[in-house]
């Protein structure tokens, strides 16, 4: 793209002559600025990515991703799930489901909770989080449950203890009035998801929530679906449906929790790519200062017959080539900074135990390369206006005094 001789001068200019100490400090500040800026951003960017698929992998594994039902969430039961319905559970099989929002009590303490009732199948979500039992305990009419570790330390029971769940919108008319239907169920398990999750949400066989339910025996509230990546909800219920069935999915419940950490993602990017545009403001004004002092050189360069054009090549090299480094330095020492943050924080005595010991970190080679890129770009920008000035110079202006 440029003469080989501009960029022959450019990277002489980078290094500056040994008796130029200012120039060099303000130029080599620079380059600082953008390393430190895109390490900063990329470790924290891939500790938010680590952030959000952690919460991603034990909120919406465990909780239904998406469910398709038909009115009021009363579905005809049916043997195979229909075709259009299979089509759109990509990642298994779709499963029959029952849930509703129900109160779970205790001898001492009383709570609310979501129940959500599953035909129980090798390699269930909920199986890997179990601290207790087994999948294979939910068995038709025997009344089993599985809490979360915060709901059953709430409750003050564990695995082999009775509680009651009640549920509101299967209520019973009797001469003492309207009574919700209720039942005594048996604890058979605990999970432990590391998140709030673990305080809501309560899991039977889906023939025993039924019943609880007063739901005949072939109705269910919908079909689960699975996908390989819950985030496509979003584009997944744009699709048509056929009449008289509803979408519904895990946004209804966790919308908001992964908007918030999706808003915080994009401002703690914001607020640390501003460090990247100060530093991109220190190459503009080290390179004004260059320009200045270089006003008689350039004034000879162009009188040896050197075109504006080269002479602006000149110092966008210089100046480029500042962002350049400071950007591959930065990414690098951003990646290895990431990778091995877990090990520098317990040399340095800080643990994260909420987030099962160590923090989540993914590193996305392809936002590496955006941010690297970027911070490319905004120093080439950077280099425009001082670049100009250059090529603007006038050789028997420069040149009078001298």
């Amino acid at each position: 793209m440029f003469h080989p001789i501009s960029t022959f001068i450019g990277l002489r200019y980078l290094r500056g002559r040994s008796g130029d100490r200012f120039s060099r400090f303000v130029s080599y500040m620079s380059t600082a600025g953008i390393t430190i800026g895109v390490m900063a951003l990329v470790t924290v960017l891939s500790v938010m990515n680590g952030f959000e698929g952690e919460l991603k992998d034990r909120i919406l594994g465990v909780l239904p991703q998406a469910v398709i039902s038909q009115d009021h969430d009363q579905t005809r039961a049916s043997a195979t799930p229909p075709p259009f319905i299979s089509k759109l559970s990509t990642a298994r099989a779709p499963e029959p489901i029952i849930r509703s929002e129900a109160v779970i009590q205790s001898s001492s303490e009383l709570t609310a909770g979501l129940l959500i009732g599953i035909e129980p199948q090798d390699n269930d979500p909920i199986e890997q989080y179990l601290l207790g039992g087994k999948v294979s305990y939910l068995q038709p009419n025997s009344y089993r449950v599985f809490i979360g570790q915060m709901l059953a330390r709430e409750l003050n029971v564990t695995v082999g203890d009775k509680v009651r769940l009640m549920v509101t919108s299967a209520s019973q008319y009797t001469p003492f009035g309207r009574i919700p239907s209720q039942r005594n169920f048996l604890v058979a398990g605990i999970f432990n998801t590391g998140s709030d999750v673990d305080g809501q949400l309560i899991i039977s066989h889906i023939a025993d929530a039924g019943r609880l339910l007063h739901y005949s025996q072939d109705t269910i509230s919908g079909w689960r679906l699975f996908f390989n990546d819950p985030f496509v909800v979003g584009e997944m219920s744009r699709k048509s449906l056929p009449d008289g069935w509803h979408w519904s999915d895990w946004r209804d419940q966790r919308g908001e929790l992964f908007q918030a950490v999706g808003m915080e993602k994009n401002m703690m990017g914001l607020m640390l790519g501003l460090i990247v545009g100060v530093a991109a403001f220190n190459i503009i004004s080290a390179l004004i200062m260059v320009v200045m002092e270089k006003q008689a050189e350039v004034a000879i360069l162009k009188t040896q017959g050197m075109t504006n054009r080269q002479v602006l090549a000149i110092f966008m090299v210089q100046g480029a080539s500042s962002g350049v480094i400071g950007a591959l330095v930065g990414g690098l020492l951003g990646v290895a900074v990431a990778d091995n943050l877990n090990t520098l924080l317990s040399a340095l005595g800080v643990a994260f135990f909420a987030l099962g010991s160590t923090l989540p970190v993914v590193i996305d080679p392809l936002q590496i390369t955006v941010v690297i890129l970027l911070a490319i770009a905004l120093s080439l920008l950077a280099t425009i206006f001082p670049a100009y000035r250059a090529s603007s110079v006038k050789p028997a202006e420069a040149l009078r005094y001298e």
